[in-house]
């Protein structure tokens, strides 16, 4: 992660079914490892979030997603950088396959008001936050 004064853009997959949400919890080996996020991650140089959401979870989950909107975007500081967190609502697309983690320990479909009981990663609570605010 980048130590400059420009926060990393980071994209994140809310990607919502009969009442629940996808989390994917970070495998042993990387940085915050067991810690559950919504799943994503950095946009390269040239993409657009929307498109590098689409390009992450076609790696991470191995199914292809909708994106429907976004939701309010963050910053955050680790020990390792800042990043920018841009979330966004998502569906898996009609003709997907089922999510299936490349490289996460596991998924887990949760309802917003059971989101307290994971142990999710710091970036990912101003997230957690718009979900449990109601929509106007």
């Amino acid at each position: 992660m980048r130590q400059d004064s420009h926060p990393l853009p980071v994209v994140a997959a809310v990607i919502e079914r009969d009442g629940r949400v996808l989390l994917a919890q970070r495998p042993e080996h990387k940085h915050l490892a067991r810690k559950w996020e919504f799943p994503g991650g950095k946009v390269e140089s040239g993409e657009t979030p929307e498109a590098a959401l689409i390009r992450e979870i076609r790696e991470e989950l191995n199914c292809e997603i909708c994106v429907i909107r976004p939701l309010p975007r963050s910053t955050h500081t680790y020990d390792r950088g800042t990043i920018e967190m841009i979330p966004f609502v998502c569906r898996l697309a009609p003709d997907s396959p089922e999510p299936k983690p490349a490289e996460h320990l596991a998924l887990a479909w949760v309802r917003p008001d059971e989101l307290a009981g994971y142990d999710v990663a710091a970036a990912d609570l101003p997230v957690v936050a718009a979900l449990q605010t109601p929509v106007a």
